[in-house]
C-alpha cells in the first residue's frame, strides 16, 4: 500500500442495468468516505458473471458517474480481463488443499443439505469433501471452511460474527458452467487493488465473513468494512433491476446527491436540492461524517 494514500476506496457496480438511487448510495458513502479521508477512490466493474451482463450497461454506468460528479482515479477494472488472476488463486487454494472438486448438482444438494444457508440458499453438506463418488467428475470447485467464527468489527453495523461450517458449508470458488465466483474474484479484485476500506451495502454483509476467510487463506489483508443499509421500496424490496428501480435521472442530479445525503443521515439543508452540483459536493465534503449513518441494514423510501 502506497504511504502516500494509505486509504483506497472502491465502487464496484455489476452491469445489470442503469444505476438507480441505491446505487448511488453506495457510491456516494464509498467517494465521500475516501474524499473525508485524504484517500483513493477507485471504479470496479463487477461483469464476472456474463449471463447478467446487460450490453452498453458499463459505459451507461460510467457516464452516469461522470454526469453526477464523481472522479475516480486510474483506469476502471473490468473483471472479465482478470480470468487468469483468479484461476492462479485458484490453483493456489487447490495445492494447498484447500480447495476440491465438487460433483453435486443443486438438486443433489437440495435434497442432502439439513437447513438454509445465511444468504436463502442451501448450507452444502460437504458430500464431495472427502473425494467424489467413483465415476463422477468435478462439475464445481469449493473451499474449505472450519467451525471456527468469523468476525469483524463493521464501521456501521458493528461486530458481526459467522460460523462458515454451520451457516454457509463449503462455498463456489469456480462454478459448474466455469465461470469464478463472485467471491473468489472480489477478493483476489481488492488485493489487487490494494483496497484498505471497503464501503457498501449491507446487502452483502453475509458475503463479508466468506471473503475474510478466502483473505486468510491466501495470505492476503483484511480491508476494513462498513455496510451501509440498503435501499428499499415500500414492499421492503431492495432497490434493483428486478424490483423495477428507476434509473437515475441525469437532469435531477442536484436533488439526487441531496436525498442522497439524507438518506446517509447527514442532514443537508433542504435548498441543497436546487443548487448548483458544485455546491451539493462542497456542502458534502465538508460535513461528510459516516458516524450519522444509520445502523440498521434496510431503510424503505416513502
Amino acid at each position: 500500500m502506497s504511504s502516500n494514500f494509505p486509504y483506497r476506496g472502491r465502487f464496484a457496480p455489476s452491469p445489470t442495468g442503469p444505476l438507480h438511487f441505491g446505487s448511488l448510495i453506495a457510491a456516494l458513502a464509498s467517494y465521500l468516505d475516501a474524499r473525508a479521508n485524504a484517500g483513493i477512490w477507485l471504479v470496479r466493474m463487477e461483469d464476472i458473471d456474463t449471463t447478467r451482463n446487460v450490453t452498453g450497461a458499463a459505459d451507461q454506468i460510467l457516464a452516469t458517474l461522470e454526469a453526477f460528479g464523481f472522479e475516480w482515479s486510474g483506469e476502471v477494472l473490468f473483471q472479465t480481463r482478470r480470468q487468469d488472476a483468479y484461476a492462479a488463486a485458484l490453483e493456489r487454494l487447490k495445492a494447498s488443499g484447500l480447495a476440491y472438486g465438487c460433483a453435486c448438482s443443486r438438486k443433489e444438494i437440495a435434497d442432502s443439505s439439513q437447513h438454509l444457508a445465511i444468504d436463502g440458499g442451501q448450507v452444502y453438506p460437504g458430500t464431495c469433501r472427502s473425494g467424489m463418488p467413483l465415476g463422477r467428475s468435478a462439475r464445481a470447485w469449493r473451499l474449505r471452511v472450519n467451525a471456527d467464527d468469523i468476525f469483524f468489527d463493521d464501521r456501521i453495523q458493528g461486530v458481526i460474527r459467522q460460523q462458515l461450517e454451520r451457516d454457509v458449508g463449503d462455498f463456489v470458488l469456480q462454478r459448474a458452467d466455469r465461470l469464478f465466483a463472485y467471491q473468489l474474484a472480489v477478493t483476489v479484485d481488492d488485493e489487487f487493488q490494494r483496497i484498505s476500506h471497503i464501503v457498501r451495502g449491507a446487502d452483502l454483509l453475509a458475503s463479508t465473513p466468506r471473503q475474510i476467510w478466502l483473505q486468510q487463506c491466501l495470505d492476503y489483508p483484511t480491508p476494513r468494512y462498513a455496510h451501509l443499509p440498503v435501499a428499499a421500496n415500500a414492499a421492503g424490496e431492495k432497490l434493483s433491476k428486478q424490483t423495477r428501480a428507476p434509473a437515475l435521472d441525469i437532469g435531477r442530479s442536484s436533488e439526487l446527491l441531496a436525498d442522497g445525503l439524507y438518506f446517509l443521515g447527514q442532514s443537508p439543508p433542504s435548498d441543497l436540492r436546487k443548487a448548483p452540483q458544485a455546491e451539493v459536493w462542497a456542502w458534502a465534503f465538508e460535513h461528510w461524517s459516516l458516524a450519522h449513518v444509520l445502523r440498521q441494514p434496510t431503510i424503505r423510501l416513502a
